[in-house]
């Protein structure tokens, strides 16, 4: 029984991440029906780990169970990014103020590395990747797992707005300078500074994608 339910598991997780990435780069799109039958013969699995597919999906903001109609592909609509947006920007707020007095010369190193493979990324797949890095490396040391759980489901919604801004009007490298004044004002140990230039950015990434929405 524990060999079985550590497959499914495994199992779980595998679909959750390769349905994931289909939802956020596009490939699905928002209310796409997902019909366990379907997934599971396509990883030749029971419907035990779809199942749990669909509850990791749900926890990432990326599926809706919708009553009489199933599990689907959630909106993406001006009330979802608007939703996004504002979770993201209060939770991560949040960490920030618990991680950056935490913040040790080598946090502050991965948060740049980060950021200059922010601006160095020359496709919006490698942007995704590099800006959810970033973010995630701000918030790290807060050591609070439960929000940091959160804020990865929130930041992996925030890619699939990416990807769609991407689509809607094109994508071009260009160097992010609401990183770089957040990690100047943390080696500044302006916390205050930091947080608000923080919430800011996050806004500013919603007003972009609403039309995209």
């Amino acid at each position: 029984m524990a060999d079985e339910n550590t497959e499914n598991t495994t199992t779980a997780g595998r679909i959750a991440e390769s349905i994931g990435a289909r939802i956020i780069s596009g490939a699905l799109q928002p209310d796409a029906p997902l019909r366990q039958d379907h997934i599971a013969r396509e990883f030749s699995s029971s419907h035990v780990p779809v199942r749990e597919a669909f509850r990791q999906l749900e926890a990432q903001h990326l599926v809706v169970a919708v009553p009489r109609r199933g599990v689907r592909v959630a909106p993406l609509d001006t009330n979802s990014v608007k939703e996004i947006a504002e979770m993201r920007a209060a939770l991560e707020v949040v960490a920030l103020r618990n991680a950056a007095p935490k913040l040790t010369s080598a946090h502050l190193a991965r948060i740049e590395l980060a950021l200059i493979e922010t601006d160095n990324a020359e496709t919006i797949q490698d942007f995704e990747a590099a800006n959810r890095a970033f973010h995630h490396a701000l918030v790290a040391p807060c050591a609070m797992p439960r929000l940091l759980a959160s804020l990865d489901g929130l930041q992996l919604a925030n890619s699939r707005l990416v990807f769609a801004m991407a689509r809607h009007a094109g994508w071009r490298p260009r160097p992010s300078q609401d990183h770089r004044l957040i990690l100047q004002a943390l080696r500044a140990r302006n916390f205050d500074q930091a947080c608000g230039l923080l919430a800011r950015h996050i806004q500013t990434i919603e007003r972009l994608a609403i039309p995209a929405a």
